[in-house]
């Protein structure tokens, strides 16, 4: 098929591979980033972990998934100022691909300058890659698919995240956790070498537009903006006592202040032309950020669920193919004078292992399949779904596919709140299929608000500024990221159920503040881009 009748821009693929790479090894590292912190140091053994308590561990995995998605703002703007996305985009894959290969060295050291590259590199790749997408749907024949090509190449993010974790399981087990994270760095350059290969179909995309005279130029940008979030982190990490839980979460929240202080005077001094558009996504970044608290959850409060009060042993059908795998853990039962396993604290001593045998267990890793797994068989669903809305004047606006996400996403913290309930409040185990029930619910609603939200952007920005409020939607996400470290450590509190609530009601006032504007947002975007 020609490029003149096909449905989608050549680039898109591409991009999808990239992406989907890409992905494969960001998640690989996410799903046993929190396990790798809390496993115990066994010197000299490749299987030790780096001994951390869980607090600390929740601290840690907030604050890097919140810096992952914070550093897209300088990303954006130095594309969509400087370095154009393409250019970007290999900067970012690069320092990426670095920082999971350093990852893979043993200690504490190693591992902080390991996410210090991710962080940074995350930066200049992610919002560069959806906006360079974006770009490729701006002919006219392609724009009113622009909403089904963000589903599929969301779609690719998934397959790679689904693969990863069957990867991670298999090396950690084998050979150990430096194994995993050279994988993960492995796949980033795959991908890195997918786009490098592919730029005569992305090309086009990769537009600099000139700015106006309203925009901040980029040193007024480093004095007001960098310099002070620099000053405003140090002063809350350094203030006495805590306000939002501990000294990282003070010092992030505090140095996210001028970079909102910069996206609403961007706001504030914009032409009467962009200002609503501007005002339309800075409301929506607001209220997702109740998702992202709540969806990020997956690496640590899920992940905890899964390690300590999911029943994850084996039939005995599938051990010895599961073993051959490497993706079987084991626990077993400990003598008079050792602690007991974390695995079997909630299991009655009647289904214990006899002593010196052990069980085997379906690895923790493997449950963080489960979402991109639903993510990869719904999505076509939800194409034609929508395309069938949409044959009959029915398809809800990208803001209303927004405000359902977020409605659909409380409703899976339901599950989770019945999951606490079966299991007494995790002083049983209880089936695998609670966490089953609860990813497949969040799924829906992640594949109506999160591919909605990256085309929403790309259709509503002005064209100068799509990186930087591509930049904004990461920050939003950032931000969100950071929450969910804060309620992993109310999840660790002995009341199971408070952070399953604070969920539900947090993701219900989201979607009714979302609702409310559904119409007035969908009439912004029929003004910028011609329909819905």
């Amino acid at each position: 098929m020609s490029n003149s009748s096909a449905k989608h821009p050549k680039g898109l693929y591409p991009l999808f591979f990239t992406e989907m790479w890409e992905r494969f090894g960001y998640y690989l590292m996410l799903g046993i980033l929190y396990l790798y912190m809390v496993d115990s140091i066994k010197p000299g053994d490749p299987k030790g972990g780096l001994g951390f308590g869980a607090a600390d561990a929740n601290d840690i995995y907030g604050t890097y998934i919140a810096l992952v998605y914070l550093t897209p703002f300088i990303g954006g703007l130095l594309a969509d100022r400087i370095l154009g996305y393409r250019r970007t985009i290999v900067i970012g894959g690069t320092l990426m691909g670095l920082g999971y290969l350093t990852l893979s060295l043993p200690g504490q050291t190693a591992f902080f300058i390991a996410l210090g590259l991710i962080i940074i590199g995350n930066g200049f790749f992610k919002p560069n890659i959806s906006t360079l997408l974006g770009n490729l749907y701006n002919e006219e024949r392609f724009k009113t698919r622009k909403d089904q090509g963000y589903n599929i190449f969301y779609m690719g993010i998934n397959i790679g995240a689904f693969i990863c974790n069957f990867v991670a399981a298999w090396l950690r087990n084998t050979y150990g956790w430096g194994y995993a994270f050279a994988a993960a760095g492995i796949g980033m350059f795959i991908g890195l070498a997918i786009f490098l290969f592919n730029q005569n179909k992305v090309r086009e995309g990769d537009v600099l537009k000139p700015t106006n005279p309203e925009d901040m130029p980029l040193t007024r940008i480093f004095s007001v903006i960098f310099l002070p979030a620099i000053a405003f982190a140090f002063i809350g990490y350094l203030i006495p006592g805590t306000i939002f839980g501990s000294n990282t979460t003070d010092a992030f929240l505090f140095a996210c202040v001028p970079v909102v202080y910069y996206y609403l005077s961007t706001y504030l001094n914009a032409s009467p032309e962009d200002k609503k558009p501007i005002g339309t996504l800075l409301y929506i970044f607001t209220v997702v950020i109740i998702f992202w608290a709540i969806f990020h959850q997956n690496g640590n409060v899920l992940t905890a669920w899964a390690e300590e009060t999911t029943n994850r042993e084996m039939p005995t059908s599938m051990i010895n193919t599961a073993k051959a795998l490497g993706m079987t853990q084991e626990v077993t039962a400990p003598d008079a004078s050792a602690p007991t396993p974390a695995y079997l604290e909630n299991l009655p001593k009647d289904k214990w292992p006899a002593e010196g045998r052990s069980l085997k267990l379906i690895s923790t890793e493997l449950f963080q399949s489960l979402n991109p797994f639903f993510v990869v068989l719904f999505t076509p669903l939800i194409i034609s779904f929508f395309s069938f809305l949409r044959a009959r004047s029915k398809e809800p606006s990208t803001p209303g596919k927004i405000a359902w996400g977020l409605l659909i996403t409380g409703l899976s913290t339901l599950v989770m709140i019945g999951a606490v309930y079966a299991s007494s409040n995790g002083a049983e185990k209880v089936s695998p299929m609670w966490l089953v029930g609860a990813y497949g619910v969040i799924t829906i609603g992640e594949l109506c608000l999160s591919p909605m939200g990256l085309s929403l952007v790309s259709k509503v920005s002005p064209a100068r500024l799509t990186s930087l409020m591509m930049g904004g939607w990461f920050l939003a996400t950032s931000i969100g990221n950071k929450m969910s470290g804060v309620l992993g450590v109310i999840s660790t509190l002995e009341n199971k159920y408070l952070v399953f609530l604070i969920n539900f009601g947090g993701a219900m006032l989201a979607a009714v503040l979302l609702f409310v504007m559904v119409k007035q947002f969908r009439e912004v975007v029929r003004a910028k881009t011609g329909h819905d």
